[in-house]
């Protein structure tokens, strides 16, 4: 049975300035430094979120793994012909057994992503979109670097590093999320409209878990 679809109606356009501030505007550099071997969902959510990759990701297509750590949450019995990881800690993208070509950038400073035109057929990003200073451009980037038709999936749950989360992320609650980031997949342009799902395991108290997703639209 298909998790239930959850709102993704704008919650704000145009964004401003002033959303995107931190309590902590330091080097992210400095601050994702140290590597975090550790788990940012608990074990139902991350059963719930790779049953979502292994439906919805293409097997033996090219997967962009976009701010990527140590785990891909990718399904052990599908392969991919590549996972490109992208992420702001080598020693982590290092641990990462999935990935099979591993970039060092920090996309609120330089949002744009070192691949061609059309180099993947899903971008996947885990549990970090609320750290993006600049998300439009990344959204932009990634629908470049997508085939038509290809999937972007977003999840996220109620973690996170406060200071380092951007200020409108911080103001809504976790069921508005999804409608923020149904908005940068639309403000950003390049995307069918995007479609959010509550995949939080029925039954399980632990982590809520929701994701959105939208396609390349050809563009």
């Amino acid at each position: 049975m298909r998790p239930p679809v959850i709102d993704v109606t704008p919650v704000e356009s145009p964004f401003k300035p002033e959303h995107f501030e931190r309590q902590d505007e330091s080097d992210d550099a400095a601050f994702y430094g140290p590597e975090r071997m550790v788990q940012h969902l608990d074990d139902a959510g991350r059963t719930a979120l790779t049953a979502f990759y292994r439906e919805r990701l293409p097997a033996g297509g090219r997967v962009l793994d976009l701010m990527s750590s140590w785990v891909s949450h990718l399904p052990d019995d599908i392969a991919f012909s590549a996972v490109a990881g992208l992420g702001m800690n080598r020693a982590e993208l290092d641990a990462n057994p999935r990935l099979t070509a591993r970039h060092v950038r920090n996309l609120n400073e330089d949002p744009r992503l070192p691949f061609d035109d059309a180099a993947f057929d899903a971008c996947v990003i885990a549990l970090s979109v609320q750290y993006l200073t600049r998300p439009l451009d990344v959204f932009a980037e990634i629908a470049r670097v997508l085939t038509p038709g290809g999937l972007c999936a977003v999840s996220f749950s109620n973690r996170c590093f406060p200071t380092k989360a951007v200020a409108i992320w911080r103001a809504l609650v976790d069921s508005d999320h999804a409608g923020l980031v149904g908005a940068y997949f639309r403000h950003a342009g390049g995307f069918d409209e995007p479609v959010g799902m509550d995949l939080s395991p029925s039954g399980v108290s632990g982590d809520p878990l929701f994701v959105v997703t939208a396609q390349q639209n050809g563009q």
